[in-house]
């Protein structure tokens, strides 16, 4: 199971460039659940109080923080949506890369070479 030095390095390169995105993704969401824990205690003081006997309502949290939540999101969606993107065409890559007859063939070792290569080392 050898594979050129080469190719190794390639495959190497283009996880590492994976991984590197996949981190850009999730710094970004840190940063948006940083962002809305921050913001958690002044959605809370909005509420009313008790007014004529009734307690404030739970869904009124709940929506601010949820639209609190979309409008931080959408300030980075562009951002998101590339990054996505762009993870999602390496992952493509690296799985074409390594479905390649090549990188198979390199894999498997010259023992097991295809019909046609065997068939010209043996031509006298």
């Amino acid at each position: 199971m050898t594979r050129s030095p080469e190719r190794q390095a390639l495959l190497f390169r283009m996880e590492e460039a994976r991984r590197q995105t996949q981190r850009q993704l999730d710094m970004i969401d840190r940063q948006i659940t940083a962002k809305m824990t921050a913001l958690v205690p002044s959605l809370g003081r909005r509420r009313s109080g008790y007014r004529r006997g009734k307690p404030p309502a739970p869904e009124a949290f709940l929506a601010r923080y949820r639209s609190s939540l979309a409008a931080i999101t959408a300030e980075r969606q562009p951002e998101i949506d590339a990054l996505a993107r762009k993870l999602a065409r390496q992952e493509a890559a690296i799985a074409a890369f390594q479905a390649r007859p090549e990188f198979n063939a390199s894999a498997r070792g010259p023992e097991r070479e295809c019909r046609h290569h065997r068939r010209e080392r043996s031509a006298p």
